[in-house]
């Protein structure tokens, strides 16, 4: 018997959003308004092309220099007093920090936000050890309270309305109802604060760590990393083993691009260095630091000459607020940790084709998401690929199968894509009204299931070019 999780049911998953009004309308509301502000802010730059281009070329020479740069950032980390531990997977890295939390009594925990500790499902790990975690990123501390999933890299909460968050506040803390998003970050403000003081650990992520210096760098807004990694005695920090940078001259290119492409800012408000635990002398800082180093598929990522270069990304959301599967769907119906292109490119390399087979399929292949990556990631490509490997090994359904398989075969020949042409105008004669196609039968039903389909031109192409004047000859 083994517990591997069950298959991400994508559809059903996606039409359960679709009918949920209220995420509807907060995703109408909240995704527009990221991409404005993105695209604003990289207006501002002439040197934006170039500034892609550079990233993209550190990450790949990071990648095909990996184990090397591992290895010298841990040596910094460790000459400078602090603990590497390498993890292959998520229960070995669950294990290494459960452990230390045991070993050295700690019952209180705060966290700053973290996708990596998501995609190890740390939390459950530690409070089934007896510890207390808290979350403490405001969005991420929403939707612990809430017993739900963060759906967005870098905006966890960005599918639930003020109102949600207020009758939850009034719900899970006792306070009156406040409707003020200022009101609300206030109250949580009061709540961490005691949380802050009492911790005994601070776990963070980390957004990049530069090998020459043993520096980890860690990107926010909201302080909260801050104090996580500067008041509790104990400070684990987890990185996938992509984040390492070979320099510290590396890491302004990547400041640069982060936050415009995440949230639409110039400059993140806080960006905090941290070399090494506590010195003697200093009047903060951890007594010690652990650096916990994660695989966790990555490595058979990297071997994959198809989709390593996904290992480039730097988790700013931008491929996700681009797409439009991912701006109707949310975050949720992915059923993973990430989301959007980049999750249906890293989940199914992370946690198997079989669990994910239906995920490279959400997506319209726009290439809206290739376009604001800020590190350059084919995801379209990436998508494509995965989408063949899912129909070379028979995981794709069977209705696109055959679907691609006709799609195929009419594709082949120009005789038989016009013989298709006829078919399909004479066939919409019967569901056609208006230029529309409001409803299609099985199996193409899901099609017309939530929009209106486009019907075929009544003439085609080729004979209207032909009928005018100075047509092909």
């Amino acid at each position: 018997m083994t517990n591997r999780p069950p298959r991400i049911d994508l559809i059903r998953n996606v039409e359960r959003a679709l009918r949920d009004a209220s995420l509807q309308r907060q995703m109408g509301k909240a995704m527009p308004a990221s991409r404005k502000a993105r695209a604003d802010v990289v207006a501002e730059l002439p040197e934006w092309e170039s500034l892609r281009s550079t990233a993209a070329g550190i990450k790949d020479h990071v990648l095909a220099n990996l184990e090397s740069y591992l290895r010298q950032l841990e040596s910094q980390v460790s000459a400078l007093g602090g603990t590497v531990h390498w993890a292959s997977g998520a229960a070995e890295a669950r294990a290494i920090i459960t452990d230390l939390a045991r070993s050295r009594g700690v019952r209180r925990i705060v966290k700053s936000k973290s996708m990596t500790t998501e995609e190890i499902s740390l939390n459950a790990a530690l409070e089934a050890a007896g510890a207390r975690v808290v979350e403490t990123d405001l969005g991420e501390y929403v939707v612990q309270l809430a017993g739900e999933r963060p759906s967005h890299l870098i905006a966890p909460v960005i599918h639930k309305p003020t109102e949600e968050i207020a009758d939850l506040f009034v719900r899970k803390l006792g306070v009156p109802r406040y409707e003020r998003p200022e009101e609300l970050a206030r109250v949580a403000r009061e709540v961490l604060r005691a949380e802050f003081l009492a911790a005994e650990m601070g776990i963070t992520g980390v957004n990049f760590a530069i090998a020459e210096s043993g520096t980890l760098v860690i990107v926010e807004n909201e302080g909260n990393a801050r104090l996580t990694t500067a008041r509790p005695r104990i400070h684990v920090a987890v990185m996938g083993i992509e984040k390492v940078l070979p320099r510290m001259a590396d890491l302004s290119v990547f400041l640069r691009i982060l936050a415009r492409s995440g949230t639409g800012q110039r400059a993140s408000v806080y960006v905090s260095l941290l070399t090494g635990p506590r010195r003697a002398g200093e009047t903060d800082g951890p007594e010690e630091l652990h650096l916990v180093i994660l695989d966790n598929g990555r490595r058979r990522l990297l071997a994959d000459p198809g989709l390593r270069t996904a290992l480039r990304c730097i988790r700013c959301g931008a491929c996700q607020n681009e797409c439009p599967v991912y701006r109707h769907a949310g975050g949720h119906a992915y059923g993973s940790v990430y989301a959007g292109p980049i999750g249906a490119v890293l989940t199914p390399a992370y946690e198997g084709m079989e669990r994910a087979r239906d995920l490279p399929f959400a997506s319209t292949l726009c290439r809206a998401c290739a376009d604001v990556c800020p590190v350059k990631i084919d995801l379209p490509g990436m998508l494509v690929e995965l989408r063949a490997r899912a129909v070379r090994t028979g995981l794709a359904p069977w209705r696109d199968r055959m679907l691609v398989g006709a799609w195929t075969f009419f594709m082949r020949s120009p005789a038989r894509f016009m013989l298709a042409g006829d078919l399909g105008r004479l066939a919409q004669r019967l569901v056609a009204r208006g230029g529309k196609i409001e409803r299609l039968p099985y199996p193409l039903s899901g099609w017309t299931a939530h929009r209106a389909a486009p019907a075929l031109a009544s003439t085609p192409f080729r004979a209207w070019w032909k009928s005018r004047q100075g047509g092909p000859r």
